[in-house]
């Protein structure tokens, strides 16, 4: 029988209704239910002052309605990882795995690594390295403004001994001056090997230490992989249909080959581990985020966001087998609106739904429509790309010539692009620019994230063109074009603080995403004229 604290009685308002399917948790739009349990969970988090300050730095929780055999509506809540130190708190589904609390191989692995961990530590902090760290640095400048001094003496003798040789005639005087000559230039090398070996002698002794913390350390990241493979394999999850199979089986064929640090300890997996263990059926789940935005990834506070495709992409796969599930289904669009036309290249305003190119799902694309469209084009190569969210002008080249000569422009930047873009949001400032780096998210693909070490330079200017109740018009200018820029660089908290109206990966689901690509120009290659093409948005 579930535990009577982690199981949540719960009940239908007037107009509610159950869910049909189970919802698809990477792409849904959260059940009433579910909006009602996680209000009821922020109201039980705040009863707990104590995790006020840890969740304000960011958490996501998650609630998952279940019906009982006996026919009555419930939920359970759970968070992602550890919450004030612990995965076990009252109100909340228990881990997957809980083996660091109470199986002896844990405990002894860990013990191990700790005693490691001391032992570098102490290493680290010992007399003796800075001792021979200091001497090292001390002889390496020593070294360095002797010879610099010895070098400078040298050169003044061999001066003296030019200007002499300019002036006698004496040949024994002339043969001392070369044997003096050969005796410095020796004694010079005398002194820099006595240097180079005192130096190798001292980076030794450095070296002895260091290489045993280094040993250490690749010993620790043996015994910590070891461990954390053998922990993988303890993870035995469930899935509707009463199979099992541990993290390791389930990891076994993704792409990563292995499963990633902290796989199986989100809250969707525990939830859906306890339902199946308690014989609970589920029928809607959602996760939310409360506290700040993590600084390189866009999290709102109180949002519904999908599960993580990174940690729990193979998971949930696993784990829903034997639910009907909920198929994402891809929204019907308009076909594309020519703008513009000639023996060269086209200019089309591309609907919001629809791929830019052909791509791994089976979708329509303005590539197989312009292929249709323009069957007496030698070649139709579509130039440049928009997110299968956004509308707006795309360009279109009916050569493999032309095509490179607009991808020459697209390159040099040379190509002027504005966008379209309706803020969730009061934007302060009436314009601006926008610069931060952008890179891939690979746990939660497709999205992308701001990342100040590795990411790549991301560059827009921003001017309000309306300001509405609640929202604002803005146009964007993007200098750079990387993956999703408009749509990060809007919502960041580092950026404008407003999300896209429709954004469903940095923001709020909607009937699409207000955001339209409404002006291009560009050099024509053929008649080397600038032109330009405009297209306003329905927003």
């Amino acid at each position: 029988m579930p535990d009577s604290g982690v199981l949540h009685r719960l009940s239908l308002a007037s107009g509610e209704s159950l869910p049909e399917r189970m919802n698809n948790p990477f792409d849904y739009e959260a059940h009433a239910l579910c909006r009602r349990a996680a209000m009821e969970v922020c109201d039980f988090l705040a009863t707990h002052p104590e995790w006020s300050d840890e969740i304000s730095e960011g958490k996501m929780f998650g609630v998952l309605v279940v019906r009982t055999p006996q026919g009555e509506l419930g939920y359970l809540s759970g968070f992602s990882g550890n919450l004030a130190g612990s995965a076990v708190h009252e109100g909340f589904v228990p881990p997957i795995c809980d083996v660091a609390h109470s199986d002896d191989r844990y405990l002894r692995g860990d013990a191990a690594i700790t005693e490691i961990n001391t032992a570098i530590a102490t290493l680290q902090q010992s007399k003796e390295l800075a001792l021979a760290k200091s001497r090292l640095a001390d002889y390496e400048a020593y070294a360095k403004a002797d010879m610099a001094e010895a070098k400078i003496r040298f050169a003044e003798q061999k001066a003296l001994r030019d200007t002499e040789r300019a002036v006698t005639t004496d040949s024994a005087r002339l043969e001392e001056l070369i044997r003096e000559s050969q005796f410095q230039k020796a004694e010079l090398a005398r002194r820099k090997k006595h240097h180079r070996e005192e130096l190798a002698q001292l980076q030794a002794e450095y070296e002895a230490l260091t290489d045993k913390i280094e040993s250490l350390k690749s010993e620790r990241k043996r015994l910590s992989e070891e461990l954390q493979l053998w922990m993988f394999g303890q993870f035995v999850l469930l899935n509707a249909n009463g199979d099992r199979r541990n993290l390791l089986e389930i990891f076994e064929h993704s792409a990563r080959g292995v499963p990633p640090s902290g796989a199986g300890e989100c809250a969707a997996p525990k939830m859906l581990q306890y339902a199946y263990l308690n014989n609970l059926q589920p029928l809607a789940m959602a996760e939310f985020w409360q506290g700040r935005s993590p600084r390189g990834e866009v999290r709102r506070h109180g949002e519904f966001y999908p599960s993580c495709k990174g940690k729990c992409g193979p998971i949930l796969e696993f784990m829903l087998q034997g639910l009907d599930v909920e198929h994402s289904e891809s929204p019907k669009t308009d076909m594309p609106t020519l703008i513009y036309e000639d023996k060269w290249l086209a200019v089309v305003s591309k609907p919001a739904g629809m791929l830019s190119v052909e791509g791994r799902v089976e979708k329509w694309s303005v590539e197989q429509w312009a292929s249709e469209q323009f069957k007496d084009a030698e070649r139709v190569m579509v130039v440049h790309r928009l997110d299968m969210a956004t509308s707006g002008l795309l360009l279109i080249a009916k050569s493999l010539d032309v095509y490179r000569a607009l991808q020459r422009q697209f390159h040099a930047r040379t190509v002027g692009k504005r966008y379209m873009a309706l803020l969730d949001g009061a934007v302060a400032m009436e314009c601006g620019r926008i610069e931060l780096p952008l890179a891939a998210d690979y746990e939660h693909r497709p999205c992308q994230k701001v990342c100040f070490e590795s990411g790549k330079r991301a560059l827009t200017e921003y001017r309000v063109v309306e300001r509405r109740e609640g929202q604002t018009l803005v146009e964007f200018v993007p200098l750079t074009g990387r993956t999703h820029q408009l749509r990060i660089h809007a919502a960041h908290i580092e950026g404008l603080n407003a999300p896209i109206v429709g954004d469903a990966l940095y923001g709020r689901r909607g009937e699409r995403l207000c955001l339209h690509a409404s002006h291009i120009d560009f050099v024509h290659p053929a008649t080397n004229e600038r032109v330009g093409f405009d297209c306003p948005c329905s927003f």
